[in-house]
């Protein structure tokens, strides 16, 4: 242990700090940066220049084209490509068009329509984690979502039309999902 270089372990400069890149805007060093949401890479003279970049890239690539199978928004072909969240089929005429094909639940048709806007319909999607949650299909305009599967069945007490499942000692219950409200109706 003695033969140790303790002067390679200083706090204040860590080996792995320096990039050595040049800055495509100024010229400068690049170097790794912190922040509250992680470390980047960015410029060494920062305030004149504020070139920044992640340090990780997650850009999608293509896999695969599907011919034949066309985008149902825009009509062009659709793709197989590798994203930041796992693969995923999407348009091939992205940017233009955003489509993302979704996998085919069987509990979509047995899903209600969205009690908030009354225009979408609720649909299963899964988080970047792998947890399923609800939400309503038409998302930028409405963005009413449950993280348990809804039933279409109206609040006794609130009359809201949809209530949740949920395990309340060992039995599943519905729940009313309104944190006014908060109603439980066992199941026959």
């Amino acid at each position: 242990m003695s033969k140790i270089d303790h002067a390679l372990f200083n706090a204040k400069k860590h080996a792995l700090e320096k990039e050595y890149e040049v800055c495509p805007d100024c010229g400068s060093e690049l170097v790794i940066k912190n922040s509250k949401k992680g470390p980047f890479i960015g410029c060494a003279s920062y305030p004149t220049c504020e070139y920044i970049r992640p340090l990780a890239h997650h850009d999608s690539h293509v896999i695969k084209v599907l011919e034949g199978v066309a985008c149902p928004e825009c009509s062009r072909d659709l793709v197989i490509k590798n994203g930041r969240y796992g693969m995923f089929i999407g348009c091939t005429g992205y940017p233009e068009c955003h489509y993302i094909g979704h996998e085919d639940t069987s509990d979509s048709q047995e899903l209600p329509d969205c009690p908030k806007c009354k225009k979408g319909k609720l649909t299963q999607r899964k988080n970047k984690f792998g947890k399923h949650f609800y939400s309503c299909n038409s998302y930028p305009s409405c963005k009413y979502t449950l993280n348990a599967k809804p039933i279409e069945h109206a609040c006794p007490d609130c009359h809201w039309p949809v209530l949740v499942e949920k395990t309340r000692a060992g039995k599943a219950v519905l729940q009313c999902p309104q944190k006014s409200c908060q109603s439980i109706v066992e199941i026959p």
